[in-house]
């Protein structure tokens, strides 16, 4: 039995893996002027190598390739954010954009935008340090709203998420109002975006990535538990409270790295853990990993469709997913609520 599972996780670990490899082909290949694999593959080859290329291995290297990794690292970190979120708080509707923790992100991330005036040094230290520090900030003050006697309840947590969300949209609008200079980009940016993908953003989040992923990784087991409830996971041996504190800033580490770099893109941390829970079931030791692959493949999908859908109009991806994320937030809630 335990060979059978552990063969079924590897294999649909490898058809993920094989899926976003696609995703990363066909985001890098298709656009105003297409590429094939073979060309794709050739001119990584060459940019590996040292080697001088085509004028089209400077699309493909400098400018496709960034954003398509790019895009795969912030669908990454939502995905996996939202795991983490929902393990914690025991709710399938727990996703970094319906508690507020991406608005948090943002305002701490606009914050740092407006105080440096241009893309600096300086700035790509401050942002993800701003967005962090306001996703963290936002989450515990929504878990502090939502808590009655040391249990958080569902109707409340989403609530106080909603609620959070508005005060911080004010405040952003706000300060938009403040430093008007800024206004256009900064809206641009709050719609969630690529455009300004670059290997500097690529290597600026990756590192936050992996921390982010690999440490709760260790801990699926404790995930696991948690689901049982704190009172049984206190008495199988876990300090729930403490386990809690590290788990929510490991995933607020993850919103911080995704909104710094893309804005805000909501939905990707709901709609991927629960496809991919009702697909192989809710042990984290397969559902963290099988998130973290498909939500870098839906987010890279969803950005090819943002550049080309309407080319040579871009729309942006934060728009793409909200049309996909709306109508299946709506189903999961009907579902959930036993509504016909």
């Amino acid at each position: 039995m335990v060979d059978q599972s552990r063969a079924r996780s590897v294999t649909v670990i490898t058809a993920l893996f094989a899926v976003l490899l696609v995703a990363i082909v066909a985001g890098v290949g298709l656009g105003a002027v297409s590429v094939g694999p073979t060309e794709v593959f050739a001119a990584i080859g060459r940019a590996l190598s040292g080697e001088s290329g085509p004028v089209s291995d400077a699309v493909i290297i400098d400018l496709r390739l960034p954003r398509v990794l790019l895009a795969a690292l912030v669908g990454a970190c939502l995905a996996s954010a939202g795991v983490l979120y929902q393990a914690i708080f025991r709710n399938p509707l727990a996703d970094p954009y319906i508690l507020g923790v991406s608005s948090g992100a943002g305002l701490g991330a606009i914050i740092a935008i407006v105080s440096t005036t241009t893309a600096t040094g300086l700035r790509y230290g401050l942002v993800p340090a701003g967005a962090f520090a306001g996703a963290l900030a936002t989450i515990l003050v929504v878990v502090r709203l939502a808590s009655r006697r040391g249990r958080l309840e569902t109707t409340s947590l989403l609530l106080a998420g909603v609620a959070i969300s508005y005060i911080l949209a004010a405040l952003t609008s706000f300060i938009m109002v403040l430093f008007r200079q800024s206004m256009a980009s900064v809206v641009f940016w709050m719609m969630g975006g690529l455009t300004s993908a670059s290997w500097r953003y690529v290597g600026m989040i990756a590192p936050m990535f992996v921390i982010g992923v690999v440490v709760p990784l260790l801990y699926t087991r404790q995930l696991n538990i948690m689901l049982l409830g704190d009172e049984r996971a206190s008495q199988l041996g876990i300090e729930v409270e403490r386990f809690k504190r590290i788990t929510l800033a490991f995933a607020s580490l993850l919103v911080a790295a995704a909104v710094s770099v893309s804005g805000l893109i909501g939905f990707i941390g709901l709609m991927t853990p629960h496809i991919v829970r009702l697909i192989l079931g809710p042990d984290h030791r397969l559902l963290l990993p099988a998130s973290t692959l498909a939500g870098a493949s839906i987010m890279v999908f969803a950005d090819l469709l943002a550049r080309t859908a309407l080319a040579p109009i871009e729309v942006p991806v934060g728009i793409v997913t909200a049309l996909l994320g709306g109508p299946f937030f709506i189903w999961l809630l009907v579902r959930r609520e036993g509504v016909r």
